[in-house]
């Protein structure tokens, strides 16, 4: 059996490795980055063939859109924390500021686990369940929860809103 896995793995990976390579290189930063994109499409591609999956080049491609959209997406959080970051050296925090972070402090640790994976880390709420192991309607009830509580600690009136990225 191992044999036959690495047989369809290494067909895969010679009929398509060197377009994936330029995939990824006409739409990340720089060569390196292209080659680790590269190689985790095809540390991926080695597990599907573990499940016995055929490998076609459009699987292959597959893996790496999401492998792709996955870079880009930690791109963006680390661009916007880093944005964050600066912006707090730049202007400590304000009395306001400190308020929620000492009523953030007061909620219930998977409260604040939720409106913090929402809010600052940009999860969908199907993302969230994925992460903490609960339902996509449990994220949703546990972030009304916390919006609420945290209204309530801030002293200000809370009006339920449909976040956009609560999927």
């Amino acid at each position: 059996m191992g044999a036959v896995r690495e047989k369809l793995f290494l067909a895969a990976h010679a009929a398509c490795h060197d377009k994936v390579y330029r995939y990824f290189r006409r739409r990340s930063e720089g060569a390196s980055t292209a080659e680790d994109l590269t190689a985790e499409v095809f540390r991926i591609a080695w597990e599907k063939c573990c499940q016995d999956q055929e490998l076609s080049v459009l699987m292959v491609f597959g893996i790496a859109r999401n492998v792709l959209r996955n870079h880009n997406r930690s791109n963006a959080r680390s661009t916007n924390l880093a944005q964050q970051l600066e912006r707090q050296r730049i202007h400590p925090l304000g009395m306001g500021e400190d308020a929620v972070g000492e009523a953030m402090e007061r909620l219930r640790p998977l409260e604040r686990e939720v409106l913090l994976l929402t809010y600052w880390d940009g999860f969908t709420s199907a993302e969230v369940s994925e992460l903490l192991h609960i339902s996509a309607s449990a994220v949703r009830m546990r972030l009304h929860r916390a919006r609420k509580e945290l209204s309530h600690l801030l002293g200000t009136d809370y009006v339920a809103k449909d976040v956009s990225n609560e999927q």
